[in-house]
């Protein structure tokens, strides 16, 4: 079971990840300075929280749910 919903936000948030990482590697196969790189890395941990949260959500909303639904 998967809310739509958050389904399509999390495929959306993965997509923006993926093309931080790109450009992550990318800064380091130029070399370019050391802060920038670490401000980059910063910005995908935080978007990749961000993506936690989404599932963190869906699990909530679906399985959790369906699972104290099935002890009662």
């Amino acid at each position: 079971m998967v809310d739509q919903k958050l389904k399509k936000r999390a495929i959306h948030r993965a997509k923006i990840i993926r093309g931080q990482l790109d450009g992550l590697v990318k800064a380091i196969t130029e070399e370019v300075y050391c802060p920038v790189l670490l401000e980059q890395s910063l910005s995908i941990q935080t978007s990749l929280k961000s993506l936690d949260s989404f599932i963190l959500e869906n699990h909530l909303r679906t399985h959790l749910k369906h699972q104290m639904q099935m002890q009662e």
